[in-house]
C-alpha cells in the first residue's frame, strides 16, 4: 500500500509539473506584418553601412520607409509581405542586404546582371583542356587550346569561394607550374564565399607583408557612427611555394564578396595585373538578425576600403580593361585569356637581362622550409 502511495505521489508530481510548463508561456513568432516591418527597418537603420553611398542624394532610408508602408496589410500573405520586404530593401541595390524564410530567400542581383558577363563558359573548357586536374576546389592546367599546349602558361580556374582548397592543393598547383613563365587565375563569375580563403591563396603570390586596404565596422545606431579603420594586411605563406613570377587575374561584374576581397588583395601585389572588367564589388563584411516572424535578415555592417581609401563597395577597376569581343566567341575564343597570354609573353620578350634572370632565380619560385 505504502508503494502504491508513493506511486501515486510521483503520479501527482508529474502532472502538476507538465501543467506547470503547459502554462508556462512558450515563445512564438509575431505573424503581425506591421511589426515585422518596422523592424526590418528599424534593424537596416541601425546597423547597414552604406545609406549615404547607396541612396539617392535626395533620398533618405525615412522616405523609404513611407514609400513600401501602404503595401502593409493586416491580412496580407506571407509572400506578398516577403515580397514588399523585399521591395525595401532592394532601394538600397546591396547583394549582401539577403532574406531568408522557409519559402524562398531573395538578394539584389543587379550589381551582375545589369552589365556584360565578359566571359562565356562554353569556351573555357577549350583552354583548361580534357587533362586538366582538381586541387580542393581549384581546376587547374598548362594553357591549352583545343587540348594543344601553348606558350609555357599556367592556367587556374576557381568559380567560388565556397569551394574550400589548403595549403596543401595550392602547393600542388604551383609544382604542376614550376616551368611556366607566367599564370593566368580565371575568378570570373566568382560570387564570393568564405573569406579565410582569400588570404591563403594570395599569401603565396605576396613578397613580403603588404598593406592592402582598411575596414571600418559599423558601430553604433546612427548612420555615421564606425570605428577606426582596422588595417588589413597580407603576409607571405609560411607554408609552402611563392609564386613571383607574372600573374594576370582576369576579372568581370559577376565578382563579388569573398572574390571582390581577393581581387582586393592580388591587385597589391606588384607582379600581378588584373585584366578584364570591374568587378561586382560587395564591400561590407554581412551581419545577421532575426524579425520577429522568425525570418532571417543579413546586411552589409562594414565597409572596406583599398590602401588609397577607396572604398570597393561598388567593384574594383582592372589595371588593363578588356572587353569579350563577340567576334572572338563566334570563332570559340576568349578575349580576355587571349589578351593575358599576350601580355605575360610581352612581359618576357620586352624584360631587361636583369629581369629575365630574375623571372628564372630562386627569388621567383621558392619553397619555404616549413613545409
Amino acid at each position: 500500500m505504502i508503494k502504491l502511495f508513493k506511486r501515486l505521489g510521483l503520479a501527482v508530481s508529474i502532472l502538476l509539473l507538465s501543467l506547470v510548463i503547459g502554462c508556462k508561456p512558450q515563445p512564438k513568432f509575431n505573424s503581425s506584418p506591421l511589426d515585422n516591418y518596422n523592424e526590418l527597418w528599424k534593424i537596416l537603420n541601425e546597423g547597414y553601412c552604406f545609406f549615404d553611398e547607396k541612396l539617392p542624394p535626395d533620398s533618405t532610408w525615412e522616405m523609404m520607409y513611407y514609400k513600401h508602408l501602404p503595401k502593409i496589410k493586416q491580412n496580407m500573405s506571407n509572400e506578398e509581405l516577403f515580397d514588399v520586404f523585399c521591395q525595401l530593401m532592394y532601394e538600397l541595390k546591396d547583394g549582401h542586404v539577403t532574406l531568408y524564410s522557409s519559402f524562398d530567400r531573395k538578394s539584389y542581383n543587379g550589381w551582375r546582371d545589369n552589365y556584360p558577363p565578359q566571359v562565356d563558359t562554353r569556351i573555357l573548357s577549350k583552354y583548361a583542356g580534357n587533362e586538366y586536374r582538381i586541387a580542393g576546389g581549384l581546376l587547374y592546367n598548362k594553357i591549352t587550346y583545343n587540348n594543344h599546349l601553348r606558350d609555357s602558361i599556367g592556367f587556374i580556374y576557381y568559380n567560388s569561394f565556397m569551394n574550400g582548397f589548403s595549403h596543401a592543393n595550392i602547393n600542388a598547383v604551383l609544382q604542376s607550374f614550376k616551368n611556366c613563365k607566367g599564370l593566368i587565375i580565371d575568378i570570373r563569375n566568382n560570387g564570393g564565399g568564405n573569406v579565410s580563403y582569400v588570404s591563403t591563396l594570395a599569401s603565396h603570390f605576396a613578397k613580403q607583408k603588404t598593406l592592402v586596404g582598411n575596414m571600418r565596422y559599423k558601430a553604433g545606431p546612427q548612420h555615421n557612427n564606425f570605428s577606426n579603420p582596422q588595417p588589413l594586411y597580407l603576409e607571405s605563406t609560411k607554408y609552402g611555394y611563392l609564386w613571383h613570377r607574372p600573374v594576370v587575374v582576369l576579372t568581370n561584374r559577376g565578382i563579388y564578396s569573398a572574390a571582390n576581397d581577393f581581387t582586393l588583395y592580388m591587385k597589391a601585389i606588384e607582379h600581378i595585373t588584373l585584366l578584364g572588367d570591374t568587378t561586382g564589388g560587395g564591400g561590407g563584411l554581412p551581419r545577421g538578425a532575426e524579425l520577429p516572424n522568425g525570418w532571417r535578415l543579413r546586411y552589409s555592417a562594414s565597409a572596406t576600403f583599398d590602401a588609397n581609401g577607396n572604398s570597393i563597395e561598388f567593384g574594383i577597376a582592372p589595371n588593363i580593361k578588356v572587353d569579350l569581343s563577340k567576334e572572338d566567341v563566334e570563332n570559340g575564343k576568349d578575349t580576355l585569356i587571349e589578351k593575358a597570354i599576350e601580355y605575360i609573353n610581352k612581359m618576357y620578350t620586352q624584360a631587361t637581362p636583369e629581369q629575365k634572370n630574375y623571372y628564372n632565380s630562386p627569388l621567383c619560385w621558392q619553397n619555404t622550409p616549413t613545409l
